[in-house]
């Protein structure tokens, strides 16, 4: 007799073409490889970084696809070779994931491990029910007791990433002035972090509900640069310039305003992506090289670095989940990732596989 051997099934948000609509399929569960772990996605974040992916700006991407990047949830099958994880543990994971050998990944910078994997990128990832994890031992994160799955998931890839930008590699200091360009879900963490480590904010944004929302979260001033000139007013704000400045939006526009609103030898970080034909995107380097400006790029942050940012969650000192505004299931979220570009980013969107 021939034997039948039947799939379990999830349901995911599948991209079968660049730029045309998302569907739901079931699709075949995925199966721990040696090293790795299956799991079940509890929480995952709607990022702007999935609708570049939709748009088709990431080149490598193979279709079909499952995009998601931004995950925590429960361990629900583990390969032979993992060692400190066990299913049933509560875990999150940075979306840039290290192999564990290299010199960058042996010094604690696995943010840029030249061969990192990347759910949601580099494979299927975690808009889905279940999500296959690579690496584990190196690259997973256990959750706190009383840290939800939907904070546990805010932290994934904008919040990580305006941390490590701002403290990492800025190294902002207490009475600092830091101008955010960009007040959705980078920029709001951006804010949030600044003002946890004693730093002043200028929050600049075009839609007055987005600078509500960096009032909410603590910027010190804001300023709609739709009716004003931002660059301009920061540096009258900040008597000559801010001392370090995050994009947290990605533009041509974005990133220059952010460097032109610097004091000499500022610091300037680049979160928001930078998507262009050419890869390259014209900024004042002129200005930098004048003014001594350091020009830095955040790519993310490595698991061995999350314990530190935990500690002030659990103490209260950051708050990502009141960057959380809304909790949606898979169907809603296929119908508005591709107009993510078209909405005012307030706050983060927060995606549970188990919703209708």
């Amino acid at each position: 007799m021939k034997r039948v051997v039947i799939l379990s099934l999830m349901r995911a948000i599948t991209l079968e073409e660049f730029n045309k609509p998302l569907k739901i399929r079931d699709l075949p569960e995925p199966t721990p490889s040696e090293n790795g772990v299956v799991i079940k996605v509890e929480a995952t974040g709607m990022c702007r970084s999935d609708w570049h992916t939709w748009a088709g700006h990431e080149s490598d991407i193979q279709l079909p696809h499952v995009p998601g990047h931004e995950l925590a949830g429960t361990i629900a099958a583990i390969g032979n070779g993992v060692r400190d994880f066990a299913v049933g543990d509560r875990v999150t994971v940075p979306f840039a994931c290290g192999c564990g050998r290299c010199e960058f990944c042996l010094s604690g910078q696995a943010q840029v491990c030249p061969t990192q994997t990347q759910p949601g990128f580099t494979y299927w990832g975690s808009f889905a029910e279940s999500v296959a994890i690579h690496n584990a031992d190196f690259n997973l994160i256990r959750i706190p007791d009383d840290v939800s799955a939907v904070t546990a998931a805010s932290l994934g890839c904008r919040f990580a990433t305006a941390y490590r930008g701002v403290v990492g590699r800025a190294k902002v200091q207490p009475n600092e002035w830091v101008s955010v360009i960009g007040c959705g879900g980078v920029g709001l963490s951006s804010i949030m972090i600044a003002k946890a480590f004693g730093a002043k904010v200028v929050a600049v944004d075009v839609g007055e509900e987005s600078l509500d929302r960096a009032q909410e979260v603590g910027a010190d001033f804001t300023i709609n640069a739709r009716t004003t000139d931002a660059v301009q007013a920061i540096l009258d704000i900040t008597s000559g310039g801010a001392h370090v400045s995050v994009d947290a939006l990605g533009s041509e526009l974005t990133a220059n305003q952010a460097i032109l609103s610097l004091r000499r030898q500022g610091r300037h970080v680049q979160i928001g992506l930078l998507p262009s034909e050419s890869g390259r995107t014209p900024i004042a380097l002129a200005h930098a090289l004048s003014y001594e400006l350091d020009l830095l790029g955040s790519h993310g942050m490595a698991a061995v670095d999350y314990p530190e940012m935990l500690a002030m969650v659990e103490r209260g000192e950051l708050r990502p989940d009141l960057l959380v505004e809304r909790v949606i299931g898979l169907e809603q979220a296929a119908v508005e990732l591709p107009t993510m570009d078209q909405r005012p980013a307030v706050g983060m969107t927060i995606i549970d596989p188990a919703l209708p």
